[in-house]
Formats: structure tokens, sequence, C-alpha cells
């Protein structure tokens, strides 16, 4: 059973419609992958896109500001443009008019809501760290009240959102084909996690916890 996306005019692709992907699964799969997102917004006239980490929950994406940042104050009910990009291969084709890459990708439009009920801001800031680390919320100490009033956390629902995926190997014309000697394909790129490496003040014998372990193993 598939849940469309239910896109507007903005998120209907209108170029390389064949590598768009309508089913709000994959929305999920793009975005639960991720570690961090781009957040384009304007502020001061002027437009601004920012790295950040994020988090979702069902409908909702989660991203958190200080309280001091300029850009907080930018936010909240104002629209702001969320994106992911995974890279997943450099595509190298006969002609360089045909390279590309392997990529999928998620486009999110909506307006930034600043949460303030206590319980959805702690879910939203619990769906930020497990995003980046997961099991941290349960290993690590919570946020105190200090900590909670510096923190800014804004949600953005995913109503209006695409999803555009590309796959396989490069789109060389016939004739370039016809032609021969040029190499063509795909160089696949991977992100991994490397060898944990302990905090100096934990002492030698430290040994990392399973949830941080087991995603360098994998």
């Amino acid at each position: 059973m598939t849940t469309s996306l239910s896109p507007t005019g903005r998120s209907t692709l209108t170029r390389l419609r064949e590598r768009a992907r309508t089913d709000r699964a994959d929305l999920y799969a793009v975005l639960d992958a991720g570690l961090i997102c781009h957040l384009g917004m304007v502020r001061d006239g002027a437009p601004v896109v920012l790295p950040t980490g994020y988090g979702r929950l069902d409908d909702t994406v989660y991203v958190h500001a200080s309280t001091g940042a300029g850009y907080a104050r930018a936010l909240d009910g104002n629209p702001v443009c969320l994106t992911v990009t995974h890279l997943d291969g450099i595509v190298y084709a006969r002609s360089v008019f045909h390279h590309s890459m392997n990529y999928r990708s998620a486009v999110v439009h909506g307006t930034a809501r600043l949460v303030t009920a206590s319980d959805e801001r702690l879910a939203g800031l619990r769906a930020i760290v497990e995003q980046l680390s997961p099991g941290s919320w349960e290993h690590a100490r919570g946020p105190n009240a200090r900590e909670l009033a510096a923190t800014a956390v804004f949600a953005v629902d995913l109503t209006d959102a695409s999803v555009k995926v590309r796959t396989g190997p490069p789109g060389d014309d016939d004739a370039d084909i016809a032609e021969g000697g040029r190499w063509a394909g795909v160089l696949p790129v991977r992100t991994v996690f490397g060898v944990p490496d302990p905090c100096p003040t934990l002492g030698e014998a430290a040994q990392a916890p399973g949830h941080v372990a087991t995603r360098w193993a994998d």
C-alpha cells in the first residue's frame, strides 16, 4: 500500500520527471538515511542556506537552533525549504554532456513552526539526537532546564515535498557508444564510519558502548 506525496505545483518536477518518486515511503527513506540537511530561508531580504542536524517523526521534521542565533528569529512562521541529498555514485559517460551522478534527494517546502509544548520539544530534540547518533538519548545525560531554555526547536510539516532519484549507468548517445574507445560507468560513493576515537578524559581502558561500536562494525 502506497501513500502519495501529494505535491503542489512548486514540488512537482518539471524536468527529468522519470526520476521522481511519488510514494511517501520514498520520502521517509531519504530523510531517515541522512545525517545533515540544508535549510533555506530568507533573512533580511536575502536568501540563506544553512547546514544543520534534523530528525523526523511521522510527517514532521524537527531542527533546532540556539535561541540567541539571528536566524532562529527569522524562522518562526516563515517559509523554508529543507533539502537532504545522498550522493551514491559518479556517472562517467562517453561525452562530458552526459556525465552525471547517482543520487537520492528530497526537497521539502513548508513553514517553520516554533515548538512551545514541552512534550513535543523533547520529542523533537530526541528525534534530532537519534537521527545523528542512535542510542545516545538513553545513554547520555538529557537536557537540563538551562539547556532547554537556550534551545529553540522548530517543526516543518512534510505535506509539500518531492523526491528525485537517479540510478544506473550513463545515458550515452548511440553514436558515442558505436564509436567506442572511451570508458563509461559508475564510480560508487559510500559513507562509512571509522573506528571510534574516545575522548582523552575517559582513559585508555575505555571502550565504546554498543550503540557506538555497532555503527563502526556495520
